[in-house]
């Protein structure tokens, strides 16, 4: 298989691993909803493959691409769905936004961060993470032309417009003037904060990095914690998830500058975030449908998260190996 026709692979892949994290694996629709990922999929996959190729193809790395998927995450929540608005997003009852509810902004902080985490680390970051394992040798280059990325973007913005009409079809509600400006303040500077952000260089910091298995259960065990933090603690809820960010930023930051630093660490991130979704899943209550398909639905995507892990982590292993190999026979 020659490196076009990988790259077609590792899009698709991504086009779908995204919509299947961020929905099937945290358990919000079931397996008998599979048929709506295809209507899922150019918002979210869309998404992710552009972020992805965007900063690949300027030779930025992870801030950038965090940077990108916080201004996903407003787009989103704050023009698509609307829910960072919404006090009753979908006539669901949830009261999602009276948890530590700021009255000028008509937003509540809790929901606000929370769905930053959602879709920023977990949407992007974690699909992102996951699928350029399973392709490693080209996990730093971009994997589409122009014309494939115009239409990546194409793809995205209907995945948008389509969003958009099943919410206001479902829901009428609508967001003020003054909440939308600032949700497109918001997206610009997030945007433009990630193209000031440095190129990626080649990491020189002396230090010995953690095992991968360390990295991994750091964002399993950070990621429980954030989707265990329960809500009703308002602004002690808001103040733990904000820590614990501050605390996985600072040591993967800290971290991924050491010239010890692989493509196995980041996969390892991204493979503990997956399993801290397909765990947290089991004790989440249905958003749809009875909660014997919703626990059969779990395990199936647990178990596929897995396998992708495991794939992704032989094939990782396999390419630094080959690359170690050919480092020490070059003259």
């Amino acid at each position: 298989m020659d490196r076009s026709q990988r790259s077609v692979s590792a899009c698709i892949a991504l086009f779908f691993t995204a919509p299947l994290v961020a929905e099937y694996l945290l358990g919000d629709l079931s397996i008998k909803m599979l048929a709506a990922l295809v209507m899922l999929a150019p918002m979210y996959g869309g998404g992710a493959l552009l972020i992805r190729e965007v900063v690949r193809r300027t030779g930025r790395g992870w801030v950038s691409m965090l940077l990108l998927g916080a201004a996903y995450t407003l787009i989103e929540e704050g023009f698509t769905t609307q829910s960072l608005f919404n006090p009753d997003y979908l006539k669901m009852h949830m009261h999602l936004l009276s948890h530590a509810w700021i009255p000028a902004l008509g937003i509540g902080a809790w929901w606000t961060l929370f769905m930053f985490n959602l879709h920023t680390f977990w949407s992007m970051g974690v699909s992102i993470a996951l699928v350029e394992a399973l392709f490693p040798a080209r996990a730093e280059q971009p994997w589409l032309g122009w014309l494939g990325d115009s239409i990546v973007a194409v793809l995205f913005l209907l995945g948008c417009a389509w969003g958009t009409a099943y919410q206001l079809r479902h829901d009428r509600f609508l967001a003020s003037p003054a909440q939308f400006i600032w949700v497109g303040v918001g997206c610009v500077a997030f945007i433009v904060l990630a193209f000031l952000a440095p190129r990626r260089r080649p990491r020189t910091l002396p230090g010995e990095t953690p095992s991968p298995w360390f990295t991994g259960v750091l964002a399993l065990v950070l990621g429980l914690g954030v989707m265990f933090t329960p809500p009703f603690l308002n602004w002690g809820a808001f103040a733990l998830i904000l820590a614990m960010d501050v605390i996985f930023l600072a040591l993967v930051g800290a971290f991924s500058r050491l010239a010890t630093w692989t493509l196995l660490h980041t996969f390892s991130l991204g493979a503990g975030g997956a399993l801290a979704y397909g765990l947290h899943a089991f004790v989440a209550p249905p958003l749809f449908g009875g909660w014997l398909v919703a626990r059969v639905s779990n395990a199936i995507f647990l178990a596929a998260a897995v396998a992708i892990i495991v794939a992704g982590a032989r094939r990782t292993k396999r390419a630094l190996r080959a690359t170690a190999i050919a480092q020490a026979v070059a003259p």
